[in-house]
């Protein structure tokens, strides 16, 4: 059991660590398959205009800044051009080429550098600033989504468990398999591993609500599997006491079930790697990894091992927390014997 359990805390951890280095960025035109008409005219723009034709930036200014604007943009290195001024109800429009390509950090260092430079009566808009302020936006607001996920993850195994240090135990695990699956797509979309296999050209970054959305679904997904085993062992504890046994049995009634379930999942997942798009090749290979480690490592490994080290606490609550906890039963067994409970009570 324990090289089981090293070697599962090893293979989550290895794949954990590219996160890391994980770069997001908004999706580009790499995500349109080369035979659409769509990218195939990008690319004849950029080879006869320039990369950065594609993104041109729209500068708003009173008109009095014109000439203090056109000079701060022409004075830029990560400027190629800047268009003539349109004007109209005291304010003037701009639209400058950068050299940098859409969706680069090249460019987003542009946009901040440009905007750091100009006047503070000028605003700097269009496409490519659009994708840039949605992508800092993202990035900003997921570490407050990862919290708000996992209070609410473990709040609700608390409601239904009434056992604090086993939910608390789940949640991290369900961290660790979150954690492997965005490595993984870190690997594969943003290093370009498996190029050739799915049919597609790496971005170089993995797409900015990647991390958010994928967090939120797959610690959905790994807590239904939770739910399922631990409602199980719980039930066989309240009725044997035996914390061991109970552990043993309910890993018993629920693996196959788990795997079975997990075997599909996985497999209706990697269709969509099959796909033309990469968003769609991220959202199977992602959430089919986080599915089989799930599955496997965690909820057929490192959950029982942590049932058994934990033992009768595992089942521990506090006496506070039990008088104002609901009272939820979700044992099959209840269900079966509710019948009868009526009975004796009437």
């Amino acid at each position: 059991m324990t090289t089981r359990v090293r070697g599962s805390l090893f293979v989550l951890a290895l794949l954990t660590a590219p996160v890391l280095t994980l770069r997001t960025s908004m999706p580009s035109i790499l995500v349109v398959p080369e035979d659409a008409s769509s990218r195939q005219a990008y690319d004849l723009v950029q080879e006869a205009y320039g990369p950065g034709f594609s993104a041109p930036l729209q500068i708003v200014a009173p008109s009095s800044e014109v000439s203090t604007v056109e000079a701060a943009l022409r004075a830029d290195r990560g400027i190629a051009s800047v268009g003539r001024a349109q004007l109209s109800g005291g304010l003037a429009l701009l639209s400058a080429v950068p050299r940098a390509a859409p969706s680069t950090s090249a460019l987003s260092r542009t946009i901040d550098r440009v905007r750091g430079e100009l006047p503070p009566g000028a605003v700097v808009g269009g496409g490519a600033a659009e994708n840039h302020d949605l992508e800092r936006a993202l990035s900003s607001r997921t570490p407050l989504v990862y919290g708000v996920v996992l209070v609410i993850g473990f709040l609700l195994l608390l409601g239904l468990l009434r056992a604090p240090l086993i939910s608390a135990a789940a949640v991290l695990m369900n961290v660790l398999a979150t954690g492997a699956a965005l490595g993984v797509a870190k690997l594969v979309f943003q290093d370009g591993h498996l190029e050739s296999v799915l049919r597609f050209h790496s971005q170089g970054f993995v797409d900015a609500w990647a991390p958010v959305f994928f967090f939120a679904m797959v610690f959905a997904l790994a807590m239904d599997y939770t739910v399922f085993l631990l409602a199980t062992v719980k039930e066989h504890f309240d009725e044997s006491g035996d914390a061991r046994g109970a552990a043993i049995a309910g890993l018993a009634h629920t693996g196959r079930m788990i795997n079975a379930a997990g075997g599909v999942m996985v497999v209706v997942f990697l269709t969509f790697a099959l796909s033309g798009p990469i968003p769609p090749k991220e959202m199977g290979v992602v959430l089919a990894v986080a599915v089989l480690l799930d599955a496997t490592l965690v909820r057929l490994v490192l959950l029982p091992v942590a049932l058994r080290l934990l033992g009768d606490r595992a089942w521990w609550i506090p006496g506070w927390l039990d008088r104002i906890l609901p009272d939820v039963n979700l044992g099959h067994g209840a269900m079966r014997d509710a019948p009868a409970l009526e009975g004796r009570r009437a």
